[in-house]
């Protein structure tokens, strides 16, 4: 009776590990709230405000190992104060963001915990800004068309549904000249549903 539980363990062992090591596919959909901040230089100072995200992920893994790519719409504010004057120049940001993630997932039967990394790559679809008529050209952004940023998230899986909080690291300065140099950092949090 023995030999045989023993049997019966380590087949199951050997299954679930098999299932580990065999590549998966999963969609989804993932939508959000984003706290934009630009890191610049000196002469500026910014205020965090609130943005939006949505839009859908693919998750290919195996061996507890995953592959995330992303594709979302991403509505990014921020204020850039004058350190000088004090005037404030509200820039709003619509882009089409790409983040290529590598994670990995500690858990089991549907419940977990997810840890991502890798460059996001965003492509600028619409910028405004709005400031006073004093400050002068020296404080319009004249930004450019895409950024480059490095992620770090971690979320939770309950089944279908996520949470998810991501740091994103800006790597590129976004201004073409005028001010000095930008780099916008962001804090994500979303709520995820996998499709399949």
């Amino acid at each position: 009776m023995k030999s045989l539980s023993l049997t019966i363990a380590c087949l199951f062992a050997c299954f679930f590990a098999s299932a580990q090591l065999l590549p998966t596919f999963q969609l989804g959909l993932k939508a959000g709230a984003n706290f934009s901040k630009f890191d610049s230089d000196n002469t500026f100072s910014s205020d965090n405000r609130a943005g939006f995200y949505g839009g859908l992920w693919a998750r290919i893994g195996g061996a507890g190992v995953h592959f995330q790519p992303e594709l979302y719409i991403s509505g990014k504010k921020t204020n850039l104060v004058s350190d000088a004057t004090g005037q404030v120049n509200k820039v709003s940001f619509t882009s089409l963001d790409v983040p290529l993630l590598v994670g990995t997932k500690i858990g089991a039967l549907g419940v977990g915990v997810r840890l991502n990394t890798g460059p996001m790559v965003s492509f600028i679809l619409d910028e405004k800004q709005s400031f006073g008529q004093a400050t002068g050209n020296v404080f319009n952004g004249n930004f450019k068309n895409q950024a480059f940023a490095w992620q770090f998230g971690a979320a939770l899986d309950i089944k279908k549904l996520s949470i998810d909080a991501r740091y994103e690291l800006g790597l590129s300065k976004l201004n073409k000249d005028g001010y000095p140099g930008t780099k916008l950092n962001l804090l994500t949090v979303g709520l995820g549903y996998r499709i399949f």
